[in-house]
C-alpha cells in the first residue's frame, strides 16, 4: 500500500499565515508532509527532515530532490533535535512538525516485522542500528513485564491473558515471526472479525512503540522544540494513539500555562469522514497545534 500523509490540508491550514524561514520535521518518512510545505512555504531555506529509518530518509530524498539545496536529512531521533539544530547553528525554528505514526511502507514491509499480517521476523526496529527488538522483548521479558507493557502501551484490556499465553507458548518453542506470534494471541483472544480489530493489533502496537521508544522521544522531542520555538513560530503534533495524544495534550496545557505558547486547537483536529474512507489506517489521528507568542 503506498503511503498517504495524514491531514496534510490542516497542517498547511495552521501554518498558512506563518512565514518559515527554518523548519524542521520528524518523522519525515516519505516526505509527503515536507513536499506540500516547501510548496507552500517558499521562503523556507532551510528544511531539517529527521527519521530513524534509512530506507524512509532514500525515498524522501527523491520526494524533495526539487528543494535538494534547502533540505537536510537527518538520520537519528527527533527526540535529540536539539542536537541536530546545534549542528546547524541554528537557534530558533519558525516551523516544528512531528508525525508520530508508523508509515504504511513500513507496515506492509514484512521483513521490518511490524505488521501481524505478513509474515517475518520479530523485529519492529525502525531504526536498524538500534539494539532492542520485539523478538527480545517477547522471548526474554518476564510474564509481569509483558502485562504492564500491553497494559500500558497496548491499552489491550485483556493483557494478563496474553503475556500469560506467550510465557507458556515460548516454554514450548521461542516465538520468532510476526505470524507466530499473531496466532498465539488469537489463540489466547479469539480470530479476527471484519467488524473489530484484529485480536493482534494492540499487542503489536505496543511493541513497536516500545522497541523504538516512540513516546520517550515524542516528549522529548516536543520539550525541546518548545525551547527552539521563535516568536510566532508554530508547532504541530499528528498521533496515531491515545497515549501519545494524552502526552501532547499535556506538554502543550503546560507551556500555555508557563512559557508564552498559545494554543491553535483548545480540542484535536480529527480526519475528515472523506479522509478515513479513503485511508482507513487514518481513523486514530489527532492533530495538536501551538504558537509560541
Amino acid at each position: 500500500m503506498k503511503h498517504v500523509s495524514v491531514m496534510t490540508a490542516e497542517c498547511l491550514e495552521y501554518f498558512k499565515d506563518a512565514r518559515l524561514i527554518t523548519f524542521y520535521e520528524g518523522t519525515l518518512g516519505a516526505g509527503g508532509h515536507a513536499k506540500a510545505i516547501l510548496e507552500a512555504h517558499p521562503e523556507i531555506e532551510i528544511y531539517i527532515g529527521c527519521d530513524k529509518d534509512p530506507e524512509a530518509i532514500e525515498i524522501a530524498k527523491s520526494v524533495l530532490k526539487k528543494w535538494k539545496d534547502k533540505v537536510v536529512f537527518v538520520h537519528g531521533d527527533f527526540g535529540d533535535l536539539d542536537e541536530h539544530l546545534n549542528d546547524e547553528k541554528i537557534k530558533e525554528v519558525d516551523g516544528f512538525f512531528f508525525d508520530l505514526g508508523v508509515s504504511s511502507m513500513q507496515l506492509d514491509q514484512g521483513e521490518k516485522g511490524f505488521s501481524f499480517m505478513k509474515e517475518g521476523p520479530l523485529d519492529m526496529r525502525m531504526d536498524p542500528t538500534s539494539r532492542l527488538t520485539a523478538r527480545e522483548i517477547i522471548n526474554r521479558w518476564t510474564e509481569k513485564e509483558l502485562g504492564e507493557l500491553f497494559r500500558d502501551l497496548g491499552e489491550e484490556p485483556r493483557w494478563r491473558k496474553v503475556a500469560k499465553v506467550i510465557v507458556e507458548a515460548r516454554k514450548k518453542m521461542k516465538i520468532e515471526t510476526t505470524t507466530q506470534l499473531a496466532a498465539i494471541i488469537c489463540s489466547a483472544l479469539g480470530g479476527s472479525s471484519k467488524k473489530k480489530l484484529h485480536p493482534a493489533t494492540l499487542i503489536f502496537q505496543a511493541l513497536r512503540m516500545c522497541v523504538n521508544t516512540e513516546l520517550e522521544s515524542a516528549e522529548r522531542g516536543i520539550k525541546n522544540a518548545l525551547k527552539f520555538l521563535a516568536p510566532g513560530g508554530r508547532l504541530g503534533v499528528l498521533s496515531f494513539h491515545r497515549g501519545e495524544d494524552r502526552l501532547v495534550k499535556n506538554i502543550f496545557r503546560d507551556a500555555a500555562k508557563l512559557s508564552g505558547v498559545r494554543l491553535l486547537t483548545k480540542k484535536p483536529r480529527v480526519p475528515t469522514l472523506a479522509e478515513i474512507r479513503a485511508n482507513a489506517r487514518c481513523r486514530s489521528a489527532k492533530l495538536r497545534f501551538a504558537e509560541r507568542v
